[in-house]
């Protein structure tokens, strides 16, 4: 069964499209630019949703690829929305490619997946040990 939460959303943009989930069963609502901007080749840049958003406290706004925009090399950086943020939605995107990426307005720019989270408190000791002990990456045999 599919839970469901309530965001509060506000357009800081007239013109800025509220989210929406692509099918019924998609984990990630979909993220719309308000902009357009042309990212330039190894070029880093936060682009506009016209959206803030009122993450409830507890949870977390985590911000993803869209799969469309990490098969041709755009792929975002920074993705952790807290619930105390009121400020607008920016997606900050990197052009990992050799070309100019054009970034339409109201395009999928990202996907969110509102999340759970726990506040950790952390405990100084000595760590149990485990048959994988300090082994890193490849150690456990699954190439």
């Amino acid at each position: 069964m599919i839970k469901k939460i309530s965001v509060k959303i506000k357009r800081i943009n007239e013109n800025a499209k509220i989210p929406i989930y692509g099918s019924y069963h998609s984990a990630g609502f979909d993220i719309y630019s308000n902009e357009e901007y042309e990212l330039k080749p190894g070029e880093t840049k936060p682009i506009g949703t016209g959206i803030s958003l009122e993450i409830p406290e507890g949870t977390t706004c985590l911000i993803w690829d869209r799969s469309g925009f990490g098969v041709k090399g755009i792929h975002r950086f920074a993705g952790v929305i807290d619930s105390d943020y009121r400020g607008e939605i920016k997606i900050v995107l990197h052009n990992h490619t050799n070309e100019t990426f054009k970034i339409n307005k109201h395009e999928r720019i990202a996907q969110g997946i509102i999340q759970d989270y726990y506040r950790v408190e952390f405990i100084e000791e000595n760590l149990s040990e485990t048959q994988r002990g300090e082994g890193g990456f490849g150690s456990t045999g699954l190439n």
